[in-house]
């Protein structure tokens, strides 16, 4: 029988390194991690990632996470949010604080971090097309508390190319999506230096389907778009690509995926140093990793702790700076309050009991996970050059390259588990009738009634005309050159929604 990753790498039954390397952590090309002393300085981040119904609801979950030992807030927004419609718009109906919170305007923000002083935490927004919005709303209430802009940090994902890869939540078409992206960095490398001002996700990629060579490939191809499009912008390299982050997915193949981390830093350095960066902090690839949200089941789910747990594992193996862990109950609904303090407390049992954050790159060295890093760079290589030689991310992406790479993964894959050539426990063997959770979290749709009075209050107590000259300024913006950030900024500080927001530049730029 032949065995291979979930790439197709052949594993062979023993291995022999074909070179030895006296690579050290903290220098280039940083395969054994981007700190001299990794964890033994300093633990990753464990950010859990909520948001579900109400602000006012997700307020009570960020407090509890808080009081058990989270050390970084992440927002998940609800559908509407991402796509730029407020909760009382036809397309809103449904979804509503379903998959993450509603936010609306600056007031949702406000009441979402009630309690909650911004200068003292670090918070990740998952949000691409809506990201300027939401991070101005950020900012302004960032000023609201009296905070120091330039102290400030945290990150947004802001990489619209894998939306239109593999995930769905885009707005306008590529060129002026990608116009706001690199507006975004060239505003906050000014005002708000210490903001990660986008998580260039393979986490998705991989969700959609991808195997981990895909997801690292594509990751990276889209990477070198956004390098590019800073380039061309004027940007200096050795400034903004300091405040470029990643977000990868952690599968249940251990070896695979902390080779796959290994060989991510390795071929980002590689990158950003033929694109001109000097700085070493440019040529650091620093990462998110989720555990695979994909690889949760329904069936038997507190199986899913273990899955968790064995990913979670393998990102800190291979050498994350921020965790966010599954609850177990997530193939079945938002996760409940135990489920998340279960999959916070497996990161603090690996930070503390574990004993692999006593050394750093405890697996160098390793005849197979050298091997292995070393296959699964070539064979991203591959990838990668096939993607510069289309023109890159953007042109590949357009004429449906990456899409139909991911799709014939997702289908091998699909054929692999219906035949149980790929065993899922709990799923096709080791199969029980009964399953044993009850406990689920429900959002109700009265959220959205809540959300549209919120916004009929909203309406009656703003500076309407402000509010209106605020879109009008950001309109004529956004049909000039200028960086629209401060323009979006200003709206959002007079109130003005964000569906609004979004509409002025549907208004200019169209719909994808």
């Amino acid at each position: 029988m032949k065995h291979t990753t979930t790439s197709g790498i052949e594993i062979r039954p023993t291995y022999i390194l074909s070179k030895v390397t006296n690579e050290l952590p903290g220098e280039f090309p940083f395969t054994r991690g981007i700190q001299k002393d990794m964890y033994r300085g300093r633990l990753w981040t464990m950010r859990q990632y909520a948001g579900f119904s109400t602000a006012e609801e997700s307020n009570k979950r960020y407090h509890y996470l808080l009081a058990q030992g989270t050390m970084g807030l992440s927002v998940a927004f609800d559908l509407p949010t991402q796509i730029g419609y407020d909760s009382d718009h036809d397309m809103s109906e449904g979804e509503v604080g379903k998959v993450g919170v509603a936010i609306d305007s600056l007031k949702d923000m406000e009441i979402l971090f009630e309690g909650i002083e911004l200068k003292k935490i670090t918070t990740s927004m998952t949000i691409n097309a809506t990201a300027s919005i939401l991070l101005a709303m950020y900012i302004a209430l960032a000023k609201k508390q009296g905070a120091d802009l330039k102290e400030i940090s945290g990150t947004i994902q802001n990489d619209i190319l894998k939306e239109y890869a593999a995930r769905g939540t885009y707005i306008y078409p590529p060129k002026p999506s990608m116009r706001l992206i690199t507006d975004i960095f060239e505003y906050c490398s000014k005002e708000v230096p210490k903001w990660n001002t986008i998580s260039i996700s393979g986490y998705h990629i991989r969700e959609a389907g991808s195997t981990a060579v895909q997801e690292l490939a594509f990751t990276l191809a889209n990477g070198k778009a956004y390098l590019n499009a800073a380039l061309e912008k004027g940007l200096a390299i050795n400034v903004f690509a300091k405040r470029l982050s990643f977000f990868f997915n952690c599968h249940n193949n251990f070896f695979e995926e902390i080779a796959k981390f290994r060989a991510a830093r390795r071929m980002w350095a590689k990158i950003t140093k033929s694109l001109g960066a000097t700085d070493e902090k440019a040529q650091m690839l620093r990462f998110h990793t989720q555990t695979g949200g994909s690889t949760l089941t329904a069936q038997q789910p507190l199986n899913n702790v273990v899955r968790v747990t064995n990913q979670a594992m393998a990102a800190v193996l291979g050498g994350t700076q921020s965790l966010h862990t599954n609850g177990y109950d997530e193939a079945l609904s938002l996760p409940t309050e135990a489920a998340a303090k279960i999959a916070l407390r497996t990161q603090q049992i690996i930070a503390f009991e574990s004993g692999v954050t006593d050394t750093v790159d405890p697996l160098a060295g390793s005849y197979f996970i050298e091997s292995l890093t070393d296959e699964i760079e070539a064979a991203a290589q591959l990838y990668i050059d096939k993607i510069d030689a289309m023109g890159g991310s953007v042109n590949a992406i357009e004429n449906g390259y990456i899409q139909q790479e991911i799709a014939n993964a997702a289908y091998q894959y699909q054929i692999e588990v219906e035949s149980a050539e790929r065993v899922i426990v709990g799923v096709n063997k080791f199969t029980q009738e009964k399953e044993g959770i009850t406990d689920v979290l429900n959002i109700d749709e009265s959220i959205r009634t809540i959300q549209i009075d919120k916004l009929i209050k909203l309406r009656a107590e703003r500076n309407n005309k402000a509010v209106a000259q605020a879109l009008k300024n950001l309109g004529d913006a956004a049909k000039s050159d200028q960086n629209l950030m401060p323009f979006i900024l200003a709206a959002v500080e007079e109130y003005a929604s964000l569906g609004e927001i979004a509409d002025c530049m549907r208004n200019v730029f169209g719909e994808y």
